[in-house]
């Protein structure tokens, strides 16, 4: 099947708390509409939009849940726009954090939150199933907000078939800088999502602030296929990002099995703490700069795998684009990852915060186009890197802080890898 275009709309609204969501439906509704009637064939509303994403110590009526999903219904039939609304869902007595697939038909499909977020596992339970959803649209592979830091999530579900990454997220935001909120997802991963499966990806979040205790950082997002932000938008108020994309046959074409791992030959881990020099070049006359500046390894474009630690693994390209390559390798005791790059810079740079954080691991990108070689941390934040004539950059490695996975309180990054595993 050939690429078509489609437009689509991704509906970012400012929080509202649970109790004023009766107050607030007629207005979020409108706004939907508002997309739908603009010629939108496909809109995306935020995570935890129906009732709210705070759900508090109350049980939620599903006959509130019933009359808004109602209302979008009537909102398909008249415009024949596809909506994927964030909202609760019952399932018997379990209760979800989903992305609800409506058509004029009904709610034809929906994806529940599988990587629960902090709190998220006081009110739903976890999701188990990643199929994409049918619709007249085509294949829309849904996910929910911090599943999109898993990257065998989506990468799944374009495998089986998802023509199209849609994303109702409620992205938080610690607010360590108001005029600059920050949110790894948004600022980073969501264009390397696009990118590394081939397909365009929509993710429509909030603003403002819900229970007073949390902060949303906007930023809803459309991606091209090649990984390019063609609509976003601001970090406060409420608007409509609006943009065209193709969908169809994913741009990326997976073999069934990952690229190859180069993993270090040693048997020995590698020490609790360390420091490392990088190199962009191979230079024996930086070997003395290094000892100086006490560092146990030299990381450079000569490095060799059977010198190193059996934790240590050596990528080209192939492997580092590839969502999955890397996942078995670090379950399986990898703790820092020097990638051989070819890559465009900014994408090298992408790529390489987004699997260091994603992996909670170290990455260290010797960057050939750039002539640079630069360190991230589990974190995703750049530790050092080399520039001009700055030829010798070095970091502190930390063991301690590959084996802490949790990337929030009760959220385990290594427990969501392995269930995906699982589902895969």
């Amino acid at each position: 099947m050939s690429a078509r275009q489609i437009a689509v709309a991704a509906v970012q609204l400012r929080a509202h708390d649970r109790a004023a969501f009766t107050e607030r439906w007629p207005e979020i509704r409108a706004r939907i509409a508002a997309a739908a009637e603009d010629r939108a064939g496909l809109v995306i509303v935020p995570e935890g939009t129906i009732p709210a994403y705070v759900i508090g110590e109350e049980p939620v009526n599903p006959q509130l849940l019933a009359s808004a999903l109602h209302d979008l219904i009537q909102i398909s039939a008249r415009t024949s726009a596809v909506i994927v609304i964030g909202g609760g869902r019952f399932a018997g007595e379990r209760f979800f954090n989903s992305g609800l697939v409506v058509t004029e038909r009904g709610v034809i499909g929906s994806a529940d939150k599988c990587f629960l977020w902090h709190f998220d596992e006081r009110w739903y339970a976890r999701g188990s199933t990643l199929e994409p959803v049918d619709t007249p649209l085509g294949r829309l592979g849904v996910f929910v907000c911090a599943d999109g830091r898993i990257p065998t999530i989506a990468s799944t579900l374009v495998d089986r078939g998802a023509e199209i990454l849609v994303m109702p997220t409620a992205w938080v935001t610690s607010g360590r800088d108001p005029a600059a909120l920050e949110n790894i997802q948004a600022d980073l991963m969501i264009a390397v999502r696009a990118r590394e499966n081939g397909v365009p990806v929509v993710a429509a979040n909030k603003s403002g602030t819900e229970a007073r205790s949390v902060l949303y950082c906007g930023k809803s997002t459309i991606a091209a296929a090649d990984g390019t932000i063609v609509a976003r938008g601001s970090q406060e108020g409420e608007e409509i990002v609006r943009a065209s994309v193709a969908i169809g046959p994913a741009l990326v074409r997976r073999d069934a099995v990952p690229p190859a791992v180069t993993r270090g030959a040693q048997p020995a881990p590698l020490p609790p703490r360390a420091r490392i020099a990088i190199a962009a070049l191979h230079d024996p006359t930086l070997e003395p700069m290094a000892r100086y500046s006490d560092a146990g390894l030299t990381l450079d474009p000569h490095v060799d795998a059977s010198a190193l630690s059996h934790e240590v693994a050596i990528v080209e390209d192939e492997a580092m684009v590839d969502p999955r390559a890397l996942v078995a390798p670090r379950l399986g005791g990898v703790r820092l990852v020097v990638w051989h790059a070819s890559l465009r810079s900014d994408w090298t740079l992408a790529f390489a915060r987004t699997r260091a954080a994603e992996l909670r691991c170290y990455v260290v990108a010797i960057d050939a186009p750039g002539r640079r070689a630069f360190a991230v941390d589990p974190d995703g934040v750049v530790l050092c890197g080399t520039s001009g004539d700055f030829a010798l950059a070095q970091f502190a490695f930390d063991g301690a802080r590959t084996e802490s996975w949790l990337v929030a309180p009760r959220t385990d990054v290594r427990a969501a890898l392995e269930a995906v595993e699982a589902l895969r």
